[in-house]
Order: C-alpha cells, then sequence, then structure tokens
C-alpha cells in the first residue's frame, strides 16, 4: 500500500510514522525544502498544484489524503479522476471558507456563534474567510472605528459575535469507507496569544451527556459529507452545551496526545480509515495532556528525566510563534497528571 499525502509539515511526518509498521509507504508533495516528513517519507519537491507533481501521486499511490486544508482544491478535484482522494475536496473546500464552513455546520443544525448580519453590538471578532490559523487573521474589535478598520484592512472579512464559553474543548473522530465511526474523548484545550498551548485529555469533568453532545454534532458532518479519515471539531462549551467553533478535516494538534494516550493514536487511524481498513480503538490508556513546544526545542535530556513524558520533535527550525514540537506528559490518574503537568510545563519553551 502506498499512500500519497499532500503537505509535508510535522502531520504528514507523525502520518508516515504511523503508516511505516502497517506496511504503507508515504510520499509527500511539498514545496518547502527539507520538510519535516522527509526523515520518514519521500518526497517528491514541488507546489500543491503542479500537474507533473500531482501526475505521479495518481500513478505510484493507492489513495492521495492531505495534512493541511491550505490545498487549492481544483488540484483535488484533478486528482480525484485518477486515485481516491480522502477526505473528499468538498469537505476540504469547505473548511478553507469560514462562511461556507458555518453555512455547513448551521445547515446540519449545529449551533455556531453568530455572523455577520447575527451580529448586534460590540466587542466582536473580524476573521479572515481564508487562511489565517494560530490567532492569525483574527482582529478583536471594540469599536466602530475599530470594526471599520478591520473591515477594511483584513481580506474578505467575516464579522463573529463573541460566546461566552467556560472553556475551549475539542473532540476528534474517525469515519471509515464502510461508514464505521469512531470517536476519542472531548479533550480541552488551553491557548496563549491563539496558539494551543496544552490539551487535556479527557477533558476535565468530562461528562457523559457532554462526551454525547460532541460525538451527535461531528457524526452529522461526518455522515452528512460521507467522510473519510480523521476530522477534528473545535467547540466552546457554553452553559453544559456545545457551540462549534472551526472545522479541521485532518489529523489535528489537539489530538496528539493520542500517540501514547490512546489505544489507537489519531494518526495510526487516518491511515486506517483512507486505507480503507477497520478502525482501531479509541478508549484512553490513562488521563494525559499535551504541551505544545513553540519558538524553542526543550531540553530533552531534562524533559527525559522526568516520568511520565514523551518527547515529539518534529526537524524544524526554531522561530518564535512556531510549533516545532511537543511533549505529551501521562499518568495513571488526574491528580499524578496534574503534578507531572507543572513538573514538566516549565521545560517546554512557548516562545511567541
Amino acid at each position: 500500500m502506498r499512500l500519497g499525502i499532500i503537505g509535508g509539515g510535522q502531520l504528514a511526518r507523525m502520518l508516515a510514522l504511523a503508516a511505516r509498521p502497517l506496511g504503507v509507504d508515504c510520499v509527500v508533495v511539498e514545496p518547502a525544502p527539507s520538510p519535516p516528513a522527509a526523515a520518514v517519507a519521500e518526497v517528491i519537491a514541488a507546489p500543491f498544484d503542479d500537474r507533473a507533481a500531482l501526475a505521479t501521486l495518481a500513478r505510484t499511490c493507492d489513495v492521495v489524503t492531505v495534512e493541511l486544508e491550505a490545498v487549492p482544491v481544483a488540484a483535488l478535484e484533478w486528482l480525484e479522476r485518477s486515485v481516491p482522494v480522502r477526505p473528499g475536496p468538498a469537505v476540504i473546500a469547505a473548511a478553507q471558507d469560514r462562511l461556507a464552513e458555518k453555512l455547513l455546520l448551521r445547515r446540519l443544525g449545529i449551533p455556531t456563534a453568530p455572523f455577520d448580519d447575527e451580529v448586534h453590538g460590540l466587542p466582536a471578532l473580524v476573521k479572515t474567510r481564508r487562511g489565517g490559523f494560530d490567532g492569525r487573521g483574527n482582529r478583536l474589535v471594540r469599536t466602530p472605528e475599530e470594526l471599520a478598520s478591520a473591515r477594511f484592512e483584513l481580506p474578505e472579512p467575516i464579522v463573529e459575535g463573541l460566546v461566552p464559553f467556560e472553556r475551549e474543548v475539542s473532540v476528534l473522530a474517525a469515519r471509515s469507507v464502510t461508514g464505521e465511526v469512531r470517536c476519542w474523548p472531548v479533550v480541552e484545550n488551553r491557548h496563549e496569544h491563539g496558539i494551543l498551548q496544552c490539551t487535556m485529555a479527557p477533558a476535565p469533568w468530562l461528562t457523559p451527556s457532554l462526551q454525547a453532545e460532541a460525538e451527535d454534532l461531528i457524526g452529522r458532518v461526518l455522515t452528512d459529507t460521507a467522510y473519510v479519515g480523521v476530522l477534528a471539531l473545535e467547540l466552546f462549551e457554553v452553559g453544559g452545551h456545545l457551540v462549534a467553533n472551526e472545522l479541521a478535516p485532518r489529523v489535528h494538534n489537539s489530538g496528539h496526545w493520542s500517540i501514547e494516550g490512546s489505544v489507537t493514536s489519531q494518526f495510526e487511524q487516518h491511515v486506517r480509515a483512507v486505507c480503507g481498513w477497520p478502525l482501531g480503538d479509541t478508549a484512553v490508556v490513562g488521563p494525559s495532556a499535551m504541551l505544545n513546544m513553540v519558538g524553542e526545542e526543550a531540553d530533552a535530556g531534562a524533559v527525559l528525566a522526568l516520568p511520565g513524558t514523551h518527547l515529539h520533535v518534529y526537524g524544524k527550525e526554531p522561530r518564535p510563534a512556531r510549533k516545532i514540537g511537543h511533549v505529551t506528559v501521562t499518568a495513571a490518574n488526574a491528580e499524578e497528571l496534574q503534578h507531572r503537568i507543572h513538573a514538566t510545563a516549565p521545560l517546554v519553551p512557548f516562545v511567541v
């Protein structure tokens, strides 16, 4: 089995690492020189829409997937004529456009923040419809003057009302080609400067009703779009219920804990799904947390000297606000996990 991946970043690297024990070889298309995936996968150095590179994927791969949503949809549609593309181009197109994404969620009866004409009063968020991640392309506005300025300066702006959330959470799920669905527990995400700093898995104080609600919401998207692969749904918890924020049609930063914390990691699960194989068990093996390493590398020896730590370095050049690795912390119970997080967190750089 040979899996093509559009994009060669850390997500492609971790997909390839999970694929290799399953007998799956990976080849990535990536314009950047020496991408993280190069250590474990063949690299075709070309833009994402390069027809020669795509033709090579179509000719040599059994299936193609993506590690990021910022891929020319026309390129995926062209590829799909010759080789299965999973997930399909339509859902990737929806996730590229915040307006299309919200319209999809609303059509499925999934609550979202108010947007555009529904927004009455300030403060509010102005976001670019396309692009933007880790807090980029977003602007908090508090006055009519700031709103007018943001609408003028940001390309294709969409205005969102603020959601009075108690915490940010997410749920990841996978759907197979036969329609089998498996969900991981809801996790809590803590951000600094718009960048994910820590994920707690499962989310503290997670109730069965909240888990069931999250599984229902993401299940609607999976079924409606005939999705194949791992999907992430970012959510706000508001008064014991959930409001959708964004979709990510790929493996996701808030699922990195699953490498050590779940029976089946999100990366292995995605490979299983897109290759047409049965899905794996998503049960947790114990409470865990993922700490992003941002801007600078941690001292590997210092981190690994602590119990329950698992270091992942992506092979990226350090620079402020860039995710260059993560540390997963595991423990036998929630109390022990908190002690280990407090010991580990000061050793994990977060330079923005």
